[in-house]
């Protein structure tokens, strides 16, 4: 029998996770029914691009989540293709250092992923990058 503590740790867990995935459930159905190309989506704007005025490494994600949920790889490739690779990746990542034991996030892989992300950053701000994120009017 176990102990009533861990069976209320446990079952905090449960609602914990419950409720995790439903919130991202219900933000990906958002994503996915409402369209993130269009201006008149309700979703707060980025703020590293309100200061600066360049794209940060996750801008395009919606847009590239949304292209992913409709089944247009294209246009998620032209959203951001580094959240598009980058992204699984890590996640494999993760998921192989958890499962192996060792520690998930050491110094040298966050420095791996603060040059990538500062390096994407870089190079699709610079003018006549092909990569664009994508705005419909209208």
């Amino acid at each position: 029998m176990r102990e009533p503590s861990a069976a209320v740790s446990s079952r905090g867990r449960l609602y914990g996770a419950l409720g995790t995935g439903a919130l991202l459930a219900g933000g990906l159905a958002y994503v996915g029914l409402a369209d993130p190309h269009r201006p008149g989506f309700v979703f707060p704007p980025c703020p590293f691009k309100l200061l600066t005025g360049w794209n940060c490494p996750a801008c395009g994600g919606l847009r590239m989540t949304h292209d992913l949920l409709h089944g247009d790889l294209g246009a998620a490739v032209v959203d951001n293709v580094f959240l598009l690779v980058g992204l699984p990746a890590l996640l494999v990542w993760v998921v192989v250092r958890w499962r192996t034991g060792r520690p998930i996030m050491t110094m040298p892989a966050i420095a791996v992923v603060a040059v990538l992300a500062i390096g994407w950053t870089v190079v699709r701000n610079m003018p006549g990058f092909p990569l664009v994120p994508t705005l419909l009017d209208g």
